[in-house]
């Protein structure tokens, strides 16, 4: 999918077009990365060490997004659009997908149980993320 693509998305409403502002993207992105260094603690159970990381992901996720003029009311969506605004793999997308898939058994199921690799794999990626969406810059205006 390209930039095109999301606009598509717009038409079908699954996205809207809306400004950022850089406050809004920085505000993010500093959420992202506080969540990201608390998950890495192996202090923390396995269970907060994910939530914190799958937060990290979907604020940094939201952050990318909103820096190119899009938001989502679907977390699922936000994690998807990733191809496009900041050139993540499918494969990358896959471990999002199944984190995301992860945290709503969590959620409305009461499944706690945090598989290690799912976890170590959504660190990876997020960093990953991280990496990318430091890199964007100002939001254009």
């Amino acid at each position: 999918m390209s930039i095109s693509e999301l606009d598509n998305l717009v038409r079908t409403r699954s996205l809207k077009t809306e400004p950022a502002t850089q406050a809004e993207f920085e505000g993010l992105i500093r959420s992202g990365m506080r969540r990201l260094t608390d998950a890495a603690k192996k202090s923390l159970a396995p269970e907060s060490r994910f939530d914190l990381a799958y937060n990290a992901a979907h604020a940094l996720s939201l952050a990318a997004l909103r820096w190119h003029g899009y938001r989502s009311e679907h977390r699922y969506l936000v994690f998807q659009c990733l191809v496009q605004t900041i050139g993540l793999s499918n494969a990358q997308c896959r471990v999002l997908d199944g984190a995301h898939r992860k945290r709503n058994l969590s959620e409305y199921e009461g499944d706690v149980e945090i598989d290690e690799a799912l976890l170590d794999s959504l660190l990876r990626v997020t960093n990953e993320v991280a990496e990318h969406v430091n890199k964007l810059g100002r939001v254009p205006t």
